[in-house]
């Protein structure tokens, strides 16, 4: 399940914008505070952060920046709230490293669509689009994994380690990559762990003759070939 981590020191606010975004499907995390995010993503990373503008103590914009600045939270989607409609305003979120903003009041529809729409673009395994390359389709809806009418039997961790794959295509991986993206990087089990699941996954691909696609780059890791 998705992961969203809701900052915003108005009650009322937060507990609409969670309710809301549970209600379409999202495992919400909430903190008050730039102090409180900081413990709940030291703890395990979200998929996604909704994030004020206004704080106490340190700003929205400003924790923002600091977040796009630490190597373990660079690539972390950001969708920034505010009241402020000024496009400055806007422009000065977005400089700061928020991949969106939206301005107050809003609809809770608009929040959750602008959320998909950030994670498809950051994070496109997050998103809960289906993905088809080379006749070989993965449906995370349905959890189905399948080539024309063959279905293919994977289980958890090798279905999460081939939709990431499939949705960073052309790229390659290292280990401790795959560890953090597939299995999260609050979550410490041994690098070689995921040569293990490359294996069983080649395995599990190869009644359609799909294990030519997962590509091996000795001494960089692993990848999903787009030929």
């Amino acid at each position: 399940m998705t992961t969203v981590l809701v900052v915003e020191d108005e009650p009322q606010v937060q507990e609409l914008v969670a309710v809301n975004l549970e209600h379409a499907g999202y495992d919400v995390r909430r903190a008050g505070s730039v102090e409180e995010a900081e413990r709940c993503i030291r703890a395990e990373l979200p998929d996604v952060v909704v994030l004020d503008w206004r704080l106490p103590g340190e700003s929205g914009l400003a924790y923002a920046r600091r977040l796009r600045s630490d190597e373990r939270t660079r690539d972390l989607p950001i969708l920034m709230l505010t009241a402020r409609t000024l496009e400055q305003d806007k422009l000065s979120g977005l400089e700061a490293g928020a991949d969106d903003y939206l301005t107050k009041p809003f609809s809770p529809k608009e929040l959750a669509a602008r959320i998909k729409a950030v994670l498809r673009r950051r994070a496109p395994q997050r998103s809960g689009d289906a993905v088809e390359i080379a006749g070989l389709r993965l449906d995370p809806a349905s959890h189905r994994v399948s080539a024309g009418e063959t279905r293919l039997a994977l289980s958890p961790a090798e279905f999460r380690l081939l939709h990431f794959l499939m949705t960073h295509p052309g790229r390659v991986y290292s280990r401790t990559q795959l560890l953090d993206q597939v299995w999260g990087d609050h979550i410490y089990i041994e690098e070689r762990t995921v040569d293990v699941h490359i294996r069983r996954l080649r395995k599990a691909l190869e009644p359609t003759g799909h294990d030519r696609l997962i590509d091996t780059v000795r001494g960089a890791g692993y990848g999903l070939r787009t030929d």
